[in-house]
């Protein structure tokens, strides 16, 4: 047996409990780690409260967490790591626990932490593949609406690196810490369009939006054209004729290996705002609907 966080209905953080569980078994192609860090995701609070039960109704008891990194105690058959990796990746059993199953763990290097390992999973497998569908060569200029978001930062970083000019819409507060990374930061609000007109006076060929802030139809506009505009965020996609981009559509965690390299040599970051004990999960649930965080939050078995 093993303790995790799972909740057997929906609702408000408070629904999320540690509970013994039984230790979960690797099947083919899977690995179990001891987890050391696992990542907290807007999706997670998403799943608990409900909000995704039309979609994917849940199975309970159910334990959250999409993302975990960790040390292979298990493997299954045909998998490609061996036990004692440090290994990161998505997992099939849940996040939050002790232990969890990992598919296609990728390795971690020595260089890079076990709370940056476990949070750059999903959001950066979600950048890399939204820059993808764009299909934005160097040269040309993005448009990233919630740039200072986990996302976001990482499209911003991906983008610079590949020689794309940056403009991204965030905050006052992160204004300055989206220009370090690479972007032209203008501050989102009233008058918004005009000032991304000022920073890109050549105009704007694609638009990210991770923020779902009701940005589209301007988006659409700045480009000329709405399949040069791809959502994560926003659900009224399909009445502007936007894409909606799913993590449905990513291809086997392909972008992990790349992402893990930048990251270990220091070429992509990713603000961890706070690391919090397993038990806390509904404080750190609670911390995210309120909008308290700036950067990602994590949790330490």
């Amino acid at each position: 047996m093993s303790t995790a966080i799972t909740f057997s209905e929906y609702g408000a953080p408070e629904v999320l409990r540690p509970t013994e569980v039984a230790l979960p078994e690797p099947g083919p192609g899977q690995v179990r780690i001891k987890v050391k860090a696992a990542s907290v995701n807007p999706l997670d609070l998403k799943i608990r409260s409900g909000l995704m039960a039309k979609v994917a109704p849940a199975r309970f008891p159910v334990i959250p967490g999409l993302d975990a990194a960790g040390v292979v105690d298990a493997v299954g058959e045909g998998a490609d790591a061996a036990v004692g990796d440090e290994v990161l990746g998505a997992t099939v059993s849940g996040a939050y626990g002790e232990y969890a199953l990992l598919e296609r763990p990728v390795a971690k290097p020595a260089a890079l932490s076990w709370e940056l390992a476990a949070s750059l999973v999903t959001v950066g497998q979600t950048a890399h593949r939204v820059l993808g569908q764009l299909g934005v060569q160097a040269g040309r200029t993005l448009l990233v609406h919630g740039a200072a978001g986990s996302v976001g930062v990482v499209a911003v970083q991906l983008a610079a690196i590949r020689g794309i000019t940056v403009i991204g819409t965030v905050g006052e507060k992160d204004l300055e810490r989206v220009t370090a990374l690479g972007a032209t930061a203008v501050r989102y609000g009233d008058g918004w369009v005009e000032r991304v007109k000022a920073a890109a006076p050549s105009g704007v060929d694609f638009v990210f939006d991770a923020s779902g802030a009701g940005l589209l139809a301007d988006s659409v506009a700045l480009t000329g054209d709405a399949a040069k505009v791809i959502t994560i965020a926003d659900m009224a996609a399909q009445q502007h004729g936007v894409r909606f981009s799913t993590g449905a559509e990513d291809q086997g965690g392909q972008a992990l290996p790349e992402l893990v390299e930048l990251a270990a040599t220091g070429k992509l970051s990713l603000p961890i705002w706070r690391t919090y004990p397993l038990a806390e999960a509904a404080q750190a649930h609670a911390d995210l609907e309120a909008h308290r965080n700036h950067g990602k939050a994590v949790l330490l078995p």
